[in-house]
């Protein structure tokens, strides 16, 4: 390539930035007169609204003029937020406005065509486009084909050109500072340049380098389910996170961002990749655990969180169990025992007012009951309420009557005999109409709060419910099969018994507790979810993915993960795919495998690698780094010393690095050794807590889908990973690093580490 094309580039790039500049300038002027005129509506909004109520039809144009000033005011508000949101664009335009020119020719066209690609559509005065965005149907053609024919999906049908340049940039402040051109769908140098960068607290958009597998995931539109397995640090969360951009594009007008949920790993991913969509100019879709999501749907009870469940010993009973519940057998034993509350067993609770019975619960189930055995649950619950409702009004007069009542407006003062009596007149005729008044209003009010418990089902007994169908459960399920006693399953039953009277609920408990919630109540779930985004199914129980995906029937689902990653469901992770396959139709599920790992150095990746045994395929990209070092002694003292060196030697490089341990109490630990010895250095405790530049120290389970220059692996001993269930976390761990890995372990180390050869690492034995 030629200095003189180079100078040509960078003529265009100059002459485009001019013209962005210019709209901006423009934008920015719109904004403040839309800003001004919002401001004019709200000055003077009593000024310009007719305020007449003296008969209907001036009460009607009252009401008209209010109207029209709140739907002037919301044009307003709504015109500068738009712009205000474009011109976030431009500015991100103005300094890299494209990556990447196209030739191309149409079938029959007389000549070829020449279109840039960027972050966003950009077009001069004539509308002309001088960017087009990276989402356009267009622009597929440079993600997926090299040079010569090619074909691309558009609204209209497939179409067809002759591809007969592909040239890509690295564009910084305006300066092109790379550019080559390439027959391939991403040229390696263009990877080389990005992948070799530094790590930061945010993910980045990867639109730049996007490859081929990555754009068929997140182009896709014809899938219910697309499930990518992907290998640690092979695109699959960037990739999704640019589908839901391309989503939002697509289906602009009728896809909102609140359209979209994404349960995500921890709080931590949620920070990390937060930034994404700002960047590619959409708003956040919705993001929260799994863990979050049972939370507010159960907020009387203390859901079991990441740390809890990750740091709790569990037996061998203990862990078959947990994975009972998890499958979809008990799902199914779940809904069978559902279906057999519509002849009896419903559990009840009494209704009280002023915490005196007013209802009892034996009289509820009586009125459940009589209905015939056409209706369902559902059906069953809302007319109970209605009836119990209806009870209601015929008790007021009655209860009117109560010794409370009377007590209770006689000690009533002027303050309060105002706020009974609101803005009606106390014109009474005696003072026995006066009494009924006030106690049918005081009456009214204390059967409200009993009418809204009802109204919230409060007088179904959920926990007693769930408590009889862990004790039936023998008698859906064949106990033996999963390794299970019937004395070690009613032991069971009994903890969580002791664990609900102490308003706690175990992981496992959490999912069969709602599913029996919402299948005692009717519920069908959340219709207006279109899509849903699982990050780490690995870690999903097949009933979760079940009970998801009744909680959102109208959703298409993509999951994403890499069962080698399996940290807290090792045993099932495996048979995920098959489980799947009893969910979703053949013909409507994709599966994309991503094998190419493009996060680590080749030599981390291979190290990594070999720590599995019958692993998912993982294959390397072509960047050389150093060797893992593994360090090892019998002194902790000499292993810190060892550690700090390592952090002065990747701070030099200008290295983001994160000390992983096994658990919160080592993390704890280290960062009290190493602050006392003046590290400057942040401790991440909790899920909640933001990531913060420089340093880090974190547990291993709140390590998932994070990346970092630098990883150092503290205590890597036999005794801490020393279990053949182990290995799959020891490989996360290492898989978070990009440029640099260093294990240590005092004592013995890890034999999950005795498959990797010994060329594939440094050793480093201090005396």
């Amino acid at each position: 390539m030629t200095d003189t094309e180079k100078q040509q580039e960078q003529v265009r790039v100059d002459d485009v930035i001019t013209k962005i500049k210019r709209t901006e300038a423009d934008l920015t002027a719109k904004i403040a007169a839309a800003k001004s005129d919002e401001k004019r509506i709200n000055d003077n909004f009593y000024n310009d609204v007719r305020l007449n109520v003296g008969s209907y039809e001036s009460m009607m144009d009252t009401a008209l003029s209010i109207r029209q000033q709140q739907q002037m005011l919301n044009e307003r508000n709504n015109s500068w937020r738009h712009s205000t949101q474009r011109l976030d664009v431009l500015q991100r335009l103005e300094k890299t406005p494209y990556f990447a020119r196209i030739d191309f020719k149409e079938t029959n066209a007389k000549a070829a065509e020449t279109i840039y690609i960027g972050l966003s559509s950009f077009t001069d005065k004539n509308d002309h486009f001088l960017i087009y965005d990276w989402r356009a149907p267009i622009s597929s053609i440079y993600y997926d084909g090299n040079l010569g024919r090619v074909t691309y999906q558009t609204p209209d049908g497939e179409q067809a050109v002759d591809i007969t340049l592909k040239r890509q940039f690295l564009i910084a402040a305006g300066q092109i500072t790379t550019m080559f051109d390439t027959q391939e769908t991403i040229g390696d140098q263009m990877l080389m340049e990005v992948l070799g960068e530094q790590a930061d607290t945010k993910m980045k958009s990867i639109v730049t380098t996007i490859q081929r597998e990555q754009n068929q995931i997140i182009r896709d539109t014809t899938a219910r389910l697309l499930f990518v397995q992907g290998a640690a640090g092979s695109g699959k969360t960037s990739a999704i996170m640019q589908r839901v951009a391309y989503l939002l594009y697509r289906y602009r007008g009728n896809l909102s961002s609140s359209q979209v949920i994404m349960f995500s790993p921890n709080q931590l991913f949620n920070d990390y990749v937060g930034n994404v969509l700002p960047e590619l100019g959409e708003q956040n879709m919705v993001q929260l655990t799994y863990y979050q999501y049972a939370a507010r749907r159960i907020p009387n009870l203390k859901v079991e969180d990441l740390f809890t469940q990750f740091e709790k010993n569990e037996t061998a009973v203990d862990k078959r169990i947990n994975q009972l519940k998890g499958s979809l057998a008990f799902a199914a034993a779940t809904k069978k025992y559902a279906n057999s509350l519509n002849k009896g067993g419903m559990r009840f609770r009494d209704v009280k007012l002023r915490n005196e019975v007013f209802i009892d619960h034996e009289r509820i189930a009586k009125t459940y009951y009589h209905y015939n055995s056409n209706y369902r649950l559902g059906n069953r619950l809302n007319a109970t309420k209605e009836e119990l409702l209806t009870y209601f009004g015929h008790r007021i007069d009655t209860e009117m009557k109560a010794k409370w009542v009377s007590e209770f407006i006689q000690n009533l003062d002027d303050e309060g005999m105002r706020k009974w009596y609101g803005n009606h007149p106390r014109n009474f005729e005696n003072g026995d109409k006066e009494f009924r008044f006030l106690a049918r209003r005081v009456v009214t009010s204390a059967f409200d709060s009993v009418r809204r418990g009802v109204i919230r089902n409060r007088f179904l007994n959920i926990k007693a419910q769930y408590i009889d169908f862990l004790r039936q459960v023998p008698q859906y399920l064949n106990l033996k099969q999963y390794g299970l006693s019937e004395e070690a399953w009613q032991l069971s039953v009994n903890r969580v018994l002791a664990q609900l009277r102490a308003k706690q609920l175990a992981t496992a408990d959490v999912t069969p507790y709602l599913y029996l919630y919402d299948l005692m109540t009717g519920k069908h779930g959340d219709r207006d979810i279109r899509y849903l985004f699982i990050d780490e199914i690995q870690d999903y129980t097949p009933y979760q993915l079940s009970f998801l995906k009744f909680s959102f029937p109208n959703a298409r689902f993509t999951l994403l993960g890499d069962l080698n990653q399996a940290i807290f469901t090792q045993e099932s992770s495996h048979s995920l795919l098959k489980e799947l396959a009893t969910m979703f139709k053949p013909e409507e599920t994709r599966v994309v495998q991503l094998t190419q790992s493009y996060r680590s150095t080749k030599q981390i990746t291979d190290f990594t690698k070999a720590i599995l045994r019958n692993g998912e395929a993982v294959t390397a990209f072509n960047r050389q780094g150093d060797l893992p070092n593994i360090v090892t002694s019998v002194d902790e003292a000499k292993l810190i010393a060892a550690l700090r060196q390592q952090l002065v030697s990747n701070e030099q490089k200008k290295r983001v690095t994160a000390i992983i341990t096994k658990t919160l109490p080592e993390s704890k630990a280290l960062y009290e050794k190493l602050r006392a010895q003046g590290e400057k250095i942040t401790l991440i405790r909790s899920e909640n807590q933001r990531l913060a530049a420089g340093t880090i120290i974190v547990p291993s389970y709140l390590a998932k889908g994070l990346e970092f220059d630098a990883i150092i692996a503290w205590q890597v001993t036999a005794a801490n990973y020393g279990a053949e269930d182990e290995r799959q976390l020891l490989y996360t761990i290492a898989s978070r690093a990009m440029h640099h890995l260093t294990i240590f372990a005092q004592g013995e180390l890890s034999p999950l580490l005795a498959d990797v050869p010994a060329t594939a690492y440094q050793r480093t034995e201090l005396a």
